[in-house]
């Protein structure tokens, strides 16, 4: 699903300056080199990621503190669908503790790609999440929202008509990460790559194969503020970062 425009670029503009110049700003390592401010699950214990998402919740309240902050309008909009079935969108918790609300984070590697192909899907198995509420998505959509805050030349989403089954992430190490798909195993397999621009708000089913382009100008490639969500029962959907 997509929302060209979605968000003004003035709006966007606020929250992308907000975040480059926050002291609260970290560099993430080799697996996916980049710059973020939040909590990321990726191959963490539930209680390292929870105590991450205590520290910088108050952090992004702040930061994400403007008049028609994109990522609330979006989570009204979807609570308002889900009340009519009957259904509920909050934050994933585990005794008492909540997930971090949002991750932005800005993808300036070069290369094939900035961000390697990867699904989202994969690290819902991590046994290291095991008692955390997100373990519920396994078996169910795991859903990718981002929101463009601002992008240079190129930096296209990639996305491959692929879900890779259980056999063939055993065979590539992947089982529980989802990262990185080597480009071989993709070879064969429908691509699309898709214009990403300032304001596009964009859903998508992540346990598809996907993928960041490198920007052209040598600058980062694309700066968002995202999460990702999804059923945990038939009544409930959960967000995370």
């Amino acid at each position: 699903m997509w929302f060209s425009g979605g968000s003004s670029r003035s709006r966007c503009a606020e929250i992308s300056a907000r975040f480059w110049n926050s002291p609260h700003r970290l560099t993430r390592g080799a697996e996916a080199p980049g710059y973020y401010l939040g909590a990321y699950t990726w191959h963490k214990a539930a209680a390292q990621y929870l105590d991450e998402s205590e520290q910088v919740n108050s952090i992004l309240d702040e930061l994400l503190d403007i008049e028609g902050d994109p990522m609330k309008v979006f989570y009204a909009g979807l609570s308002d669908a889900l009340a009519k079935e009957g259904a509920i969108v909050r934050p994933a918790e585990q005794d008492g503790r909540v997930a971090s609300r949002a991750l932005l984070r800005s993808w300036p590697g070069g290369g094939d790609f900035a961000l390697n192909p990867h699904d989202d899907d994969s690290q819902c198995a991590d046994p290291q999440m095991a008692d955390f509420e997100r373990r519920g998505v396994v078996g169910r959509s795991v859903v990718a929202l981002n929101i463009c805050l601002e992008n240079g030349m190129a930096g296209r989403l990639a996305y491959w008509n692929i879900q890779p089954d259980a056999e063939s992430k055993s065979r590539l190490g992947l089982s529980i990460t989802g990262s990185p798909y080597p480009l071989a195993s993709l070879d064969g397999h429908e691509t699309k790559f898709i214009e990403v621009n300032t304001g596009d708000i964009y859903v998508f089913n992540g346990a598809h194969v996907h993928a960041v382009e490198p920007s052209a100008d040598n600058t980062h490639a694309r700066t968002t503020l995202a999460a990702m969500m999804g059923f945990i029962d038939d009544h409930t959907v959960v967000t995370r970062s």
